[in-house]
């Protein structure tokens, strides 16, 4: 079972939503959950349930007590920024450090890096072809829920504008349920990206012209909370064997750089600097 999911307390979420049910063949199931109305469709042989959430995605951390072992867990959310940039990304959920905006401290989601790939080129491809002015990117680690099952946000922002824009929305569906259609057991490496900025325009780069997969992200703030124990975490909850790091070495305070390498000697992660 794979899940798709958003909160009816995000205007981005449920508009995604709507063009999801515009779209593809969802149908009511006659159950519930939070007291709203649970789907189901196949695609591409994959048995998929929608559901709605009373509550702020990031908040789920309870959910696989509700409903156990998902193959993939696909959030469709808002995404905010002071900037207000339109920005359609995608990210893995989870907690380098403190658990402010839910989740649980030190604690990672499972990363779908192929899933995460897909989406991200999914992405590229419909801003261009329905001629979108926004930007698409990776995200950093970042926010609840800490998740034992592969689990990613697909998201839409940066503001209300954004969040209501139909059309940015029917993007993000159609990306997101690209790779729900794709989604399969595989043998591909992933890589862990440490360094730079909340949206990585590098590893976005990397991924769109070079086709590397990144599970985990840490940006350039989260990169003093990093040590051994977390690095092995997050080579752990990737989903594909985490081959080595890529350092964005240049959007890494020099201060860090020290102690960084020595966690990544011995978590045993090779590295390689851009």
């Amino acid at each position: 079972m794979i899940l798709l999911i958003a909160s009816n307390k995000d205007v981005a979420g449920m508009t995604i939503i709507r063009q999801v049910l515009d779209h593809y063949p969802f149908k009511v199931t006659g159950t519930t959950f939070q007291k709203n109305p649970i789907y189901h469709a196949q695609v591409n042989k994959k048995e998929v349930t929608l559901i709605i959430l009373n509550e702020e995605t990031i908040e789920a951390q309870d959910l696989t007590e509700n409903f156990t072992k998902p193959k993939l867990i696909v959030f469709v959310s808002r995404h905010s920024s002071a900037s207000g940039k339109p920005t359609l990304s995608v990210h893995t959920p989870g907690n380098i450090s403190s658990a402010e905006f839910g989740g649980l401290p030190k604690q990672v989601s499972i990363s779908p890096a192929t899933a995460m790939r897909d989406v991200l080129k999914a992405l590229a491809f419909f801003k261009e072809g329905m001629e979108l002015d926004y930007d698409v990117s990776y995200e950093c680690t970042h926010h609840g829920p800490s998740l034992n099952a592969p689990t990613m946000f697909v998201e839409l922002g940066s503001s209300e504008e954004q969040w209501r824009d139909s059309k940015a929305a029917e993007a993000v569906a159609h990306a997101a349920m690209s790779a729900i259609g794709k989604f399969e057991a595989t043998n591909n490496k992933a890589v862990i990206g440490i360094g730079g900025t909340h949206y990585n325009q590098r590893f976005t780069r990397m991924t769109l012209e070079k086709n590397t997969i990144f599970g985990h992200i840490i940006a350039k703030y989260a990169v003093p909370m990093v040590d051994s124990e977390i690095i092995r975490h997050c080579v752990d909850m990737t989903l594909e064997k985490v081959g080595f790091a890529v350092l964005d070495w240049k959007g890494i305070k020099s201060a860090d750089k020290p102690k960084l390498l020595k966690a990544l000697e011995e978590a045993e992660l090779p590295y390689k600097k851009i």
